[in-house]
């Protein structure tokens, strides 16, 4: 064994003559307590110069030796020959160099480690740095410099610099709180830091462009800042500034060829290349597109590499830095057009069998393939716009060509419905209308429904929601015609109707109509729609006199909402309207303005301001509600002003003109002087009956019903009728002409 260390390895390196010095680094390697301190980062990271930097200053605590490691140390022998030479200069007492025929794994363990951790007990302190770490794989080796790490007598500090993530004794140490840890994102240059830097390199400051551009290629990335930098100082120099950065790239290609890419294995290579059209590596698509082998593979270079760069998520998962990222899309394109499509195919048929759309629909698209994904984009909407995701459905019908969509009835149908779930029937209505100018014939769209029947139904959705309810209504009964029940186009149109029957006063219709399209909803597991009917059920039964039931229906309605995230959108309003009026019929006028202020958050999330115009009147019809309760009388006159404005602005106002007129206070019920419609066909059958004399089971056996549905009638006939007995109930539907 040779016994001597070359001298240049014991020494740090030189400065590099335009060093910027970083004290926010220096000074939290010096102000670490830890014992270990570990620099963990890519080629060109700037480990090695801001040690060297931090060594020779004064901020070093103690005296300071350096051993730069290669590939010569990796084994156990000579790594302590270099370790104690270095060691020796601090502290002579310890032997210089390891005797040829000493080390075995016992000798190790019985005499030398012992005699070193011993011999470094001292009063003065030492840091010991070991650069190049990653050249030391040899497992002996390692687990020797495992047992000395854990074992560091007080004082004695080591410094490790590496291009790969430490195994043993790193998550030991780290478990223990004795391992100080820096990796990529802390050395990285801040951008100021960056331009100071570009500065030094050109001697003049580069324009805000310049260093936007600059500091986007490299991330921070210290050798990428440099050689960018290098190029623009070439370009200062009389070259011309439009190529450098593409100079720049050059550079730090060649660089990373040689420093990264040519150090990796065949295997680690192929799977770089593959997996470049990725954004996001984790081990399912990366496994599509390279093979069983690809998850192992992932994790070796996650540790090796380090220009992959973690992403927040389960399973773990990882993007390319920016500058490999340029690399591998060069290499990428040696390969050829055919090559690179074929991958895009691969990830997008993987992503689409995982229902990740949005990249599915991305990769489709780059392999040049638009019918498929049309095709993954028509079958994925219907689920997640129900769920109340609509935003994401717009953005993968932002990836397709404008021309495609408009071209296709049915994503025509498919943007109305996702401008309605924004809250923006306006710009629903014009997607209607250039989907009628297709052809759709017997195209279906969403569960099997004609492109037609579809559009129908969001034709009647978008009166409803611009406050043409008498619109509503008539395109509703046509459009329940194309809509099969339990369907999620059956709950939208019913709801629709609902809406309207409610809006003009006829609460018993309304409520048929809307506990339909509760049913139809859970049944289509179609979360928008059923948190919408249950409000405006709730709210049907406010306005109608019925609190308790308004109550657990708004109970239920935001609990839905809750569960599918929908608290703060428009189809929520309803119900958050309902329980404040709820709320303030109990006297609990806190707890009422709480809903009305998250009704009027949810409201400011849509282009339209919440819904159709009578949920906004109502909800400020509530709000001078709540200023009257409060004695604030001009509030009060300001909320009746603006529901007077919302509601003007409705086709048929309806109930709210009954409301608004008696809005100097009182509860919101349903108006005094009911009409012929407020009763349905069988209410008004049994009242004419009880204009005779038969009893109410008599009544029963005349019109083959059972005495307890005759009850049911009769109550609802005196609350709504304000009635107490029989001959009350007749005499006030003589006076208000329903008989």
């Amino acid at each position: 064994m040779p016994s001597s260390v070359p001298t240049y390895k014991l020494l740090p390196p030189p400065l590099p003559p335009h060093l910027l010095s970083r004290p926010r680094l220096l000074h939290r390697i010096e102000e670490a307590t830890e014992p270990v301190v570990v620099l963990s980062a890519p080629a060109g990271a700037g480990k090695t110069v801001l040690l060297a930097e931090w060594s020779r200053g004064p901020m070093a605590r103690g005296e300071c030796v350096w051993l730069s490691l290669d590939t010569y140390d990796n084994a156990p022998d000579r790594l302590w020959t270099g370790i104690l030479r270095t060691l020796h200069q601090a502290r002579p007492e310890l032997p210089p160099r390891l005797g040829s025929d000493r080390w075995t794994v016992g000798a190790w363990l019985g005499e030398i480690l012992p005699a070193l951790v011993s011999g470094l007990v001292a009063a003065a302190p030492l840091t010991l740095v070991l650069d190049g770490l990653e050249a030391v794989t040899d497992p002996d080796a390692l687990d020797t410099l495992a047992d000395f790490l854990t074992r560091l007598p007080d004082g004695f500090r080591v410094v490790l610099a590496t291009r790969h993530l430490p195994g043993r004794p790193l998550p030991t140490l780290r478990a223990q709180g004795l391992v100080a840890e820096f990796d990529l994102r802390d050395l990285a240059f801040t951008s100021d830091e960056a331009t100071t830097l570009i500065t030094g390199l050109t001697g003049a400051a580069p324009t805000p462009e310049n260093a936007a551009a600059l500091y986007e290629a490299t991330e921070g990335w210290a050798a990428g800042l440099c050689l960018m930098g290098c190029s623009l100082a070439h370009a200062a120099d009389g070259a011309g500034t439009e190529g450098f950065v593409a100079r720049g790239r050059q550079a730090v290609t060649e660089y990373l060829v040689t420093e990264v890419f040519d150090r990796l294995t065949t295997e680690q290579r192929r799977f770089l290349l593959r997996t470049a059209v990725l954004d996001e590596l984790s081990a399912g698509p990366c496994r599509a597109l390279v093979g069983d082998p690809a998850g192992t593979v992932l994790r070796e270079l996650s540790r090796t590499l380090q220009l992959l760069v973690p992403v927040a998520g389960e399973p773990p998962a990882y993007r390319h830095h920016r500058a490999l990222a340029s690399l591998l899309s060069e290499l990428l394109a040696s390969e050829g057009a055919d090559a690179v499509a074929a991958l895009h195919r691969s990830a997008a048929r993987w992503y689409a069998q995982e229902g990740r759309t949005t990249a599915a629909v991305r990769h489709w698209m780059l392999a040049g393939d638009e019918p498929s994904a049309v095709a993954v984009v028509l079958h994925a909407w219907e689920k997640t716009w129900s769920a109340g995701r609509g935003a994401q459905v717009a953005q993968w019908l932002d990836l397709l060509p404008h021309h495609t969509v408009a071209g296709d009835a049915r994503l025509c149908v498919v943007a109305a419905m996702t401008a309605l779930a924004a809250g923006a029937p306006g710009a629903a209505c014009r997607w209607l209308d250039v989907a009628r100018l297709r052809r759709a014939g017997a195209r279906t769209v969403g569960d099997g429904s004609t492109v037609d029947s579809v559009a129908a139904v969001a034709q009647a959705v978008a009166c409803c929601l611009r406050g043409e309810v008498l619109a509503a209504d008539r395109l509703g009964v046509s459009a329940v015609v194309g809509t099969p029940p339990l369907t999620s186009w059956r709950a939208l149109v019913c709801t629709a109707r609902g809406a309207a029957l409610l809006w003009t006063g006829r609460w018993e219709e309304a409520e048929t109509l809307l506990a339909e399209a509760t049913r139809d909803a859970h049944a289509a597991g179609h979360a928008l729609a059923l948190v919408r009917a249950l409000g405006l059920r709730a709210l049907c039964a406010l306005l109608a006199g019925r609190h308790d039931l308004a109550g657990v229906l708004c109970g239920e309605a935001l609990r839905k909402a809750t569960d599918a995230g929908l608290d703060r959108h428009f189809v929520a309003v309803p119900a958050l309207v309902g329980q404040a009026g709820h709320l303030l019929q109990e006297g609990r006028a806190e707890d009422a303005e709480l809903m009305l202020r998250a009704a009027e958050l949810a409201m400011s999330g849509t282009s339209q301001g919440g819904g159709e115009p009578h949920v906004r009147a109502l909800w400020h019809f509530t709000w001078s509600r709540l200023q009257s309760a409060r004695g604030d009388s001009g509030a009060a006159r300001r909320a009746r002003k603006a529901a007077e404005a919302e509601a003007a602005r409705c086709e048929c106002p309806g109930i709210l003109t009954g409301l608004l007129a008696r809005a100097g206070g009182g509860p919101a019920t349903a108006p005094a002087g009911p009409r012929p419609q407020d009763l349905s066909a069988g209410e008004r059958r049994i009242l004419r009956a009880l204009c005779g004399t038969l009893t109410l089971r008599e009544i029963a056996s005349e019109f083959y019903v059972s005495h307890n549905t005759v009850k049911t009638q009769v109550r609802a006939i005196f609350r709504k009728l304000d009635a107490h007995d029989r001959s009350e109930a007749v005499a006030r539907a003589r006076e208000s002409g329903v008989l």
